[in-house]
């Protein structure tokens, strides 16, 4: 019988993901599920409608790409209860805040397949179409406001990291927030906070990926996983192996070890830069960044400028 606390949709996609590429008869699905051929066909046709890659064949169903998804489920023991899963959402981030606010564990992950409001830093528009990886991070460390950027550093370096590792790509960080792999952007993190007396209530890191997508439609100087590989990967793989890199990283924190490993990623350091801010402009080499995270220029005069926040562009 199955469990009533479970939609039958997603009892039907762990059958098929469970069977691993391998065809599943309707009436097998049926017994299983307790329902009726006919209901079977129809949960069967409203998944593909929501973008779920299943094929009908004579003998019955097939997911197609299961390494691809992304439902609880799917994940190795430990994380499954810390993913939450959307077919469709306004923003990752607006979820994973009102999940924050509602007991959701530390190192939860809120992931849309697709996103209609995404949102990149100063409230600009983030195209987050299927085959992306669109999720926020949940996080709940103990730690004062002013420690939250070490965060947003862990977590750009760990991705680059595990994207280098995974497929022998050259993939770079750009101060303060974006990815880059052949000098176009593969990535963008966000984040957000908030507060409960002098101390984070909860730190959310949003994180754009393009890995199966066609961001060059939205975006000319965005690059995919897919476009430098010539094929389509696993975003569950990228998802899990980043996890726990990030996890690792963190625990124990050690703010001087990330600064350091994520200035052997970046670009930004050695490079001519062009900071932007609420109503300033700064050009110079990017000479440094310190243990604040804030980025240190040296202009045309020789005079060092600390940066501490805006839009970097490398000249």
């Amino acid at each position: 019988m199955v469990n009533k606390e479970t939609p039958i949709k997603d009892e039907i996609l762990k059958i098929l993901f469970l069977a691993k590429g391998e065809t599943v008869s309707g009436v097998r699905l049926s017994e299983m599920l307790n329902i009726s051929r006919v209901a079977v066909w129809k949960h069967i046709s409203a998944l593909k409608e929501a973008g779920f890659d299943i094929e009908s064949r004579p003998r019955g169903y097939v997911l197609l790409n299961p390494d691809d998804l992304l439902l609880p489920f799917c994940f190795r023991p430990g994380f499954e209860n810390r993913i939450f899963h959307f077919q469709e959402l306004e923003s990752t981030m607006d979820q994973a805040k009102a999940l924050a606010k509602d007991q959701a564990p530390h190192l939860s992950v809120v992931i849309a397949e697709n996103q209609t409001l995404g949102r990149g830093r100063l409230h600009r528009k983030w195209f987050s179409s299927r085959g992306g990886l669109w999720f926020t991070l949940i996080l709940k460390p103990e730690i004062p406001p002013m420690m939250s950027y070490i965060y947003n550093f862990a977590a750009s370096l760990c991705l680059s990291r595990t994207l280098n590792r995974l497929w022998d790509l050259d993939i770079r960080v750009k101060w303060p927030n974006d990815l880059l792999l052949n000098g176009q952007k593969l990535a963008g993190l966000l984040s957000e906070m908030e507060t409960k007396g002098d101390m984070a209530e909860f730190i959310n890191i949003g994180m754009g990926l393009n890995v199966n997508n066609e961001p060059q439609k939205f975006e000319a100087t965005a690059i995919s996983i897919k476009d430098v590989l010539k094929k389509e990967v696993s975003r569950r793989l990228i998802l899990e192996t980043f996890l726990l890199d990030f996890e690792d990283q963190i625990q124990p924190l050690d703010v001087k070890t990330i600064i350091r490993l994520w200035k052997k990623q970046t670009s930004t350091i050695g490079s001519q830069v062009r900071i932007e801010t609420f109503g300033e402009i700064f050009e110079g080499l990017a000479v440094d960044v310190d243990e604040t995270g804030a980025l240190m220029i040296q202009d045309n005069t020789g005079e060092i400028k600390k940066i501490i926040y805006g839009d970097c562009f490398h000249t």
